[in-house]
């Protein structure tokens, strides 16, 4: 079993950023300029969008984190978003997710200027990634992908069942795994919390990717020998033995699955930091696409 470490290989990725910047501080260019929009104080957003500004700060890149009050109504934020469109100084800009009840998180997707839509969340970037086309992966997926490469697991002709169905991981990863690419050409099998007999489905898998959110789900007698295991999930589970009071879970029962994996991610340390760098590498990318 080897685990697929999105730390290390996030770190690396971060300096290969850095080195990036630094040739076009040289030749004059502009510095890359990450936005972040966080409405409200979620503890787990918090968390989240403070990473990406740490990150943006090792690897050089300016960063803005623009915080409101979730009081703020449909119409202010949408306003704002206009604003980070037609800033030509932010290359990209994100929205964290979730939004308060009152706002309409796909009328604020669809506001996102797609150049700026370092998320991947619009339905043209979306649409690009379905045709293979020039534009922004959802950083999730595009993490999972570049873990997939840098540790040169194959890919092609496997069988890859795909847990979870949400558009910001599930079905843009059964999509990308799908496509005549590499990582890609596996036949795909997306299932979610409809479907029956999900056990008898996964113990037919090349690689399994798990991104329902629920601490410990899949178990050691629900995969076969050799499984290469993405595990996206992670929630609080309370512990009265951690200092926080909770501990770290993925959707996988790492202790009891992982030694029947051939590669496997931890959690945390495996798809997280690799979100938050795809972040990153797609700002980087927002500025040569717009020529700058």
């Amino acid at each position: 079993m080897q685990l697929l470490d999105g730390k290390s290989t996030s770190k690396a990725i971060r300096e290969e950023l850095s080195q990036a910047v630094h040739q076009r501080r040289k030749s004059g260019k502009k510095t890359p300029h990450l936005a972040a929009v966080l409405v409200g104080n979620d503890g787990g957003s918090l968390t989240y969008v403070g990473a990406k500004v740490k990150a943006c700060k090792k690897i050089g890149f300016e960063s803005t984190l623009i915080h409101k009050e979730d009081s703020i109504t449909e119409d202010q934020l949408l306003a704002l978003v206009d604003e980070l469109n037609k800033d030509d100084n932010i290359d990209g800009f994100i929205v964290q997710l979730p939004l308060p009840a009152h706002i309409d998180e796909k009328k604020v997707t669809l506001a996102i200027d797609p150049k700026k839509d370092v998320d991947g969340f619009h339905p043209m970037n979306l649409g690009n990634m379905v045709l293979n086309l020039p534009g922004f992966l959802p950083a999730t997926p595009a993490g999972m992908l570049e873990l997939f490469k840098r540790y040169e697991i194959e890919t092609e002709g496997k069988h890859c069942v795909v847990i979870g169905r949400s558009h910001i991981v599930g079905a843009p990863m059964s999509i990308m795994m799908g496509r005549n690419t590499f990582p890609g050409n596996s036949t795909v099998t997306l299932t979610h919390s409809r479907t029956k007999n999900l056990k008898a489905i996964t113990l037919q898998a090349d690689i399994i990717i798990t991104a329902i959110g629920k601490p410990g789900f899949l178990t050691a007698d629900m995969i076969q020998p050799g499984t290469i295991l993405m595990d996206v999930g992670i929630t609080r589970v309370e512990d009265d033995t951690k200092k926080k009071g909770y501990h770290l879970s993925g959707d996988v029962d790492f202790e009891n699955v992982a030694p029947k994996c051939s590669y496997i991610t931890p959690v945390p340390g495996g798809v997280g930091p690799m979100t938050i760098v795809s972040l990153m590498m797609n700002t980087l990318k927002a500025m040569e696409l717009n020529g700058k």
